[in-house]
């Protein structure tokens, strides 16, 4: 493989990588202005980190989001995370549209990439507008159900903004608050609770899945037929797997012990239940993530690594490419050639690209981990476990942490932020932006070796 410049500006793919890198470099700039900070100034390597998680919607945060940044900047956040889980190039394409630009064929394809795996979903437009009303319908609905349960509180612990930061972070998968200790201050609400799952899964099901429930709702509540008899494969697999793994993640979390020591049963449920959920890439957390048991940890760790579906705003590996992945794994094991998954004969293009984003996410992770511990283990003694959740999270863009992000030392800092946008964006994604395919020129005599 080599470096080509024309691959680097001509793909849409590295439509998809500049657009973020401008975006982190803009709201570095905006954060590291003295209007955004509260009462302390913030190092810009601090603004710079607090911009790429913001804008790869992990929530990692190095400062304090409530007490660092003033209302300024924390609006800039909110805009970032709003930008970085929406998509820049879905903005870039509403202003288009609004000006009576047309999109350019490049154009055409970085959206679809973003947002639909480079698979055509119908006429542009139409789509734009349905994720548009998607978004913020759901946003919507969730700060004004947020709000009313701040403002009924007998201790009011917020209004409009808080309630808008908490449902445009959750939708978008980004874990970011403006209470210093997240959301566990509402563990005894399960209004907010709930109303934070539920846009934390709508946010996570991909823009796909939601623009095809969206359709088949209209057409049931017009007592229209629907577009087809049956769901799409693809939505099938997203919201099957996704709720086993909710609902298995969650039973896993409560034998291993994702809860207080004082919780009562029904408390170490919701703590369950709600981390289940929150692992799938969005990163709020009702307890204290450090104090849980290694077990815990572990799942935590798998759910992180697979994130969710395609097209959304959550990170990982997505939950198509797990579950083609292990379709691979048992047709291998059952000897035969045909992967086949939910009734259907996947093709072999697929099932490569599955295999080839779950060696390249683990490979990625391990050389991460590797840096970690070199760089946050000198003089100071740092578990192994919280290391690799830390590395686990940044990559799957959760923001969740073991306490590990506050004291990270500059090069762990720039490896995070570099782990971020890998996650937020895919390494494929990355590899095919910036490296060209080489010329084959010749070729290589056939040799087996020794397997297992």
């Amino acid at each position: 493989m080599r470096v080509s410049l024309r691959a680097l500006i001509g793909r849409p793919e590295s439509w998809l990588v500049l657009a973020f890198a401008a975006l982190i470099i803009a709201g570095t700039t905006l954060l590291a202005l003295p209007p955004a900070h509260a009462d302390a100034d913030v190092g810009l390597l601090d603004s710079f980190f607090t911009a790429a998680s913001a804008v790869c919607v992990t929530g990692l945060t190095t400062v304090d989001t409530a007490t660092a940044w003033s209302r300024f900047g924390q609006v800039v956040i909110l805009a970032l995370i709003q930008l970085g889980g929406l998509g820049i190039m879905t903005f870039g394409a509403v202003a288009a549209y609004l000006l009576h630009l047309r999109l350019s064929f490049a154009g055409q394809a970085a959206w679809k990439t973003a947002l639909f795996e480079g698979q055509g979903r119908g006429d542009l437009r139409r789509a734009l507008y349905g994720i548009l009303l998607v978004t913020f319908a759901l946003e919507t609905g969730g700060a004004w159900l947020l709000f009313q349960e701040l403002q009924a509180s007998p201790t009011p612990r917020g209004g409009a903004f808080e309630a808008v930061f908490l449902a445009v972070s959750a939708f978008c998968n980004a874990g970011f608050s403006v209470y210093s200790d997240n959301v566990a201050g509402f563990s005894d609400s399960p209004l907010i609770l709930g109303t934070l799952m539920v846009l934390v899964v709508a946010g996570g099901l991909g823009y796909t899945v939601l623009l095809e429930i969206g359709r088949r709702l209209w057409c049931r509540i017009r007592h229209r037929p629907p577009p087809s008899v049956r769901w799409s494969l693809h939505t099938r697999v997203v919201l099957t797997f996704g709720g086993v793994l909710i609902v298995a993640g969650a039973v896993l979390l409560l034998i291993f012990g994702c809860h207080r020591p004082h919780d009562v049963w029904s408390a170490r449920a919701t703590h369950a239940l709600f981390h289940s959920v929150s692992a799938r890439t969005a990163g709020f957390n009702t307890v204290d993530i450090g104090a849980l048991p290694v077990g815990a940890l572990l799942i935590l760790i798998a759910l992180m690594f697979i994130g969710g579906a395609p097209g959304s705003c959550a990170g990982g590996i997505k939950i198509t490419t797990a579950a083609v992945w292990l379709a691979r794994v048992v047709a291998r094991l059952a000897s035969r050639e045909d992967v086949t998954l939910a009734g259907r004969k996947l093709p072999q293009d697929v099932v490569r690209r599955a295999a080839l984003v779950v060696s390249v996410a683990m490979l990625w992770n391990l050389l991460g981990i590797l840096v970690l511990t070199v760089s946050e283990g000198a003089g100071v003694r740092v578990r192994f476990e919280h290391v690799i959740f830390e590395q686990v999270s940044a990559f799957g863009t959760v923001g969740l942490s073991a306490g590990l992000t506050p004291a990270l030392s500059p090069l762990g800092k720039l490896w995070i932020v570099a782990t971020m946008f890998v996650g937020r964006l895919g390494p494929l994604t990355i590899a095919l932006a910036v490296l060209s395919p080489p010329r084959v020129t010749h070729g290589y005599p056939t040799e087996r070796v020794m397997i297992g």
